[in-house]
């Protein structure tokens, strides 16, 4: 532990809830990301800046990165502060795990200034405070796969128990209509019960799905890729959902569905040219609406916080 040292990071973008496992399944992807600088300072505190235009706040009790770092420093017998820079590419209530990429990205960059005195477990925990802080829930399908990278399961929030699965090589398409759906918004016109036929269901293909990316079978994913509980509510609140579904699949795509709470939609599929012809028909939708958006063609990335030299 080096005080006045800094560590460069970037945190990926992650797509939670991967459809039919809301709350459970999510994966991290090679782009957007965010990207952040902190240093250790002898002196106890938390001080944030952000080069972004997003105006989000910096004092610590009212931003992600900073509630994530004072759960850090609450294990901590020493007395220590951090410089947090952040500079965001994954747009706030995008539905592309903006929040988790700050509060994930400062405690792995905190962690390694540290010492690696924490393993990723513990990191989670922690960068679950600036998920309850965005939106009301302590989730970790966002946080997860921005720290251990690739898709990841969890089998339990509390205790927490994390499965990192080893799936075949998977495209995916990304829109970003430019419209706000805030996650607190999102999860408040949500079902209380669900009826038991409907569970079942859903139990199916959440079982379907990880068997599906532990088998390399795409076509078991494919027909896995199916949400009964979440989606017919929260696809009410992005326009032309059901119309980018149909015509992504009619071009090759496995399936997809609404990225985290949304208004992100994303499609996943076996080869690039194939998620290159889902791009051109999500744009397609969007434009017949006169709505700006923003796509993206990636993949489902192993990496999940990168660090590199200040």
């Amino acid at each position: 532990m080096e005080y006045g040292q800094s560590i460069k990071i970037k945190a990926p973008a992650t797509i939670a809830n991967m459809v039919c496992g809301f709350d459970i399944l999510g994966f991290a992807v090679a782009e957007p990301y965010d990207e952040m600088t902190i240093t250790l300072k002898k002196e106890p505190g938390i001080s944030i800046v952000h080069t972004d235009d997003h105006q989000l706040p910096t004092e610590p009790n009212d931003n992600v990165a900073g509630v994530a770092l004072q759960a850090m420093l609450s294990e901590l017998t020493m007395p220590v502060g951090f410089d947090v820079i952040i500079h965001k590419h994954i747009k706030p209530g995008s539905g592309l795990g903006s929040s988790a990429a700050s509060a994930a990205g400062a405690v792995v960059a905190a962690n390694y200034l540290l010492g690696e005195v924490f393993n990723k477990e513990s990191l989670v925990q922690f960068a679950m405070h600036g998920e309850k802080l965005a939106s009301g829930v302590k989730h970790a399908d966002n946080i997860t796969p921005c720290i251990y990278g690739g898709i990841t399961l969890i089998r339990s929030i509390f205790p927490l128990d994390i499965i990192p699965l080893q799936p075949p090589p998977l495209f995916v398409t990304i829109v970003h209509p430019q419209i706000e759906v805030k996650t607190a918004d999102a999860r408040s016109i949500l079902k209380k019960q669900v009826y038991l036929k409907d569970a079942i269901k859903q139990w199916g293909n959440i079982a379907g799905l990880v068997s599906g990316l532990l088998q390399s079978d795409y076509a078991l994913i494919g027909r896995s890729l199916e949400d009964v509980l979440i989606e017919p509510v929260r696809s009410i609140l992005i326009p032309g959902f059901d119309e980018i579904k149909e015509r992504s699949k009619s071009v090759g795509a496995l399936g997809g569905g609404i990225s985290g709470s949304g208004p992100s939609v994303f499609m996943l599929s076996r080869s690039l040219e194939t998620a290159q012809l889902v791009e051109i028909q999500m744009k397609a939708v969007f434009q017949q609406m006169n709505l700006l958006h923003y796509t993206y063609v990636t993949t489902v990335s192993s990496n999940g916080v990168q660090l590199f030299s200040a």
